[in-house]
């Protein structure tokens, strides 16, 4: 594309302004002519700038725009299997994070699966709850436990909470 066609649209637009410029009644002629001049001169400059942008090719990025569109790879574990590594971690390494997130998980998770598989409710019947669950995996995962008088102490060991795993997988 040439650069008659928008430089033609520039100068039209430019003879436009101008008339509406010379009929304003409030303006004199060296007023008119002044700012048709400026409007001109910026409409032209402008027609230039984007014919060039059209013509010359992008841009090339910035090293700051480069960082900006960087995309973080993708792992290749689904979201939600590294939140739930994440828990983990942090509920074996601090009580009141265990207390708070992994144990409220493992027992919301438990309570699922009883009762999809048994058909009742673990808060409503916490006896045959526990009957099912075992002694140590109830003591985790009871509605009621207490929480840990050092909240910065040493959560749930990795292996107790990988045993209460298997055993709710096996209900």
């Amino acid at each position: 594309m040439t650069l008659v066609g928008p430089l033609a649209r520039t100068a039209s637009a430019a003879i436009v302004a101008l008339v509406v410029l010379l009929w304003t009644p409030k303006l004199s002629t060296p007023r008119a002519l002044a700012i048709w001049v400026v409007l001109a001169t910026a409409l032209f400059l402008l027609s230039l700038i984007r014919h060039s942008r059209e013509h010359d090719g992008p841009e090339p990025a910035s090293r700051f725009e480069q960082a900006l569109r960087r995309r973080k790879p993708r792992s290749a574990q689904p979201e939600e299997l590294l939140r739930m590594d994440r828990e983990l971690v942090l509920g074996s390494a601090d009580a009141d994070h265990a207390h708070r997130r992994l144990l409220p998980l493992l027992r919301a998770t438990a309570a699922a699966r009883i009762a999809g598989r048994h058909g009742f409710q673990l808060e409503r019947r916490p006896e045959a709850a526990r009957a099912l669950l075992g002694e140590d995996a109830w003591e985790l995962l009871r509605p009621d436990r207490p929480p840990p008088e050092d909240r910065h102490g040493p959560g749930v060991p990795p292996r107790r909470v990988a045993a209460v795993i298997e055993r709710v997988e096996s209900l």
